[in-house]
């Protein structure tokens, strides 16, 4: 079967899956339908609807689209059925049911943004950082019941350089991905798919790491961490959602901001006591933490826009 024959159903919300609906349209492949999450509403008044990202590209390319609320709704499958496919891609989008992702005969593969099976879960790119990984990469695999342990297909790596934050590594995984899904399609329409279960890839028996959604309260900074510790969850969650905390100025304030970089510091004093502020009040601002003192490069305060420490400083060093 060759790639304008298949027929290809594709499965994505975010910016991330574009990249790889996109690499099929411009490699002529036989994209028959998209599914992606209902238009949301978003403003004061939840008045405007807001479309994702791969609805937005579908519909400049008038491929058709379903946006079910419910994956086992009847008339979401009859309609689904109709488009015949051979093959579904999913990538960045929900958790399919079973009659779902078994409908095609050459089945229904997943791209991941981590080498499975590390960082199984909804936040694979966040955590990779947030543990000081040194490198990560996407895995295709072909779905199963239980979620991220499917059989793989394909993967490929990438360093995680120490000054990469989860936007880096996001768009540099978002592209390698789109190039995997594309040699996955090609693998398994060749049948040179060779399959691996997850469990041969973890033949030293390593701890496995997951990545579970990220919620507010996970992004809280806890300064009795080493400097390393938190410099790697802040890169790790900026620049969304962002690392923040809550600290109290000398003047007794009680400061609420994001932080969105950092970098390690000289430590000033070791007997202050840790998430102690130690600022010039023009240059930089300091935090003490478990073994010594982290910069502060870029933070936004409650309220305020995102800048770096030294412009924040001009108009508010009066608040440390």
């Amino acid at each position: 079967m060759t790639i304008n024959r298949i027929r290809i159903v594709f499965m994505g919300i975010p910016n991330f899956a574009v990249a790889s609906l996109n690499a099929l349209i411009e490699g002529g492949y036989n994209v028959v339908g998209v599914v992606t999450m209902p238009d949301k509403p978003i403003g004061k008044h939840q008045s405007v609807l807001q479309s994702s990202p791969v609805k937005q590209y579908a519909l400049s390319h008038k491929i058709p689209i379903l946006q079910p609320e419910k994956l086992k709704d009847s008339i979401f499958l009859k309609k689904l059925k109709t488009w015949n496919a051979d093959l579904q891609i999913v990538v960045a989008f929900r958790m399919l049911p079973e009659v779902v992702w078994n409908m095609p005969h050459l089945g229904t593969f997943n791209l991941h943004a981590s080498l499975l099976p590390q960082y199984r879960g909804a936040a694979p790119i966040n955590w990779a950082i947030i543990n000081g990984e040194k490198k990560t990469g996407v895995t295709t695999f072909f779905l199963t019941h239980e979620i991220d342990t499917g059989k793989i297909i394909a993967q490929e790596c990438i360093p995680i350089k120490d000054t990469d934050n989860a936007g880096i590594v996001h768009n540099k995984l978002m592209y390698l991905g789109a190039k995997l899904v594309v040699k996955t399609i090609n693998e398994i329409l060749n049948s040179t798919v060779k399959l691996i279960s997850q469990d041969e890839m973890n033949f030293g028996k390593l701890e496995l790491k997951s990545a579970p959604k990220i919620f507010k309260e996970t992004c809280q900074i806890n300064w009795n961490k080493t400097t390393r510790e938190i410099h790697n969850f802040v890169r790790g969650l900026s620049p969304y959602p962002g690392a923040w905390t809550e600290l109290t100025s000398a003047k007794r304030a009680t400061l609420f901001f994001k932080i969105f970089e950092t970098e390690k510091a000289n430590c000033h004093n070791y007997s202050l006591p840790i998430g102690s502020i130690v600022s010039d009040k023009k240059r930089y601002i300091d935090i003490r933490t478990q073994d010594g003192v982290i910069r502060l490069k870029s933070i936004q305060l409650a309220g305020k826009k995102q800048m770096l420490t030294t412009d924040f400083l001009k108009g508010n060093a009066h608040l440390l």
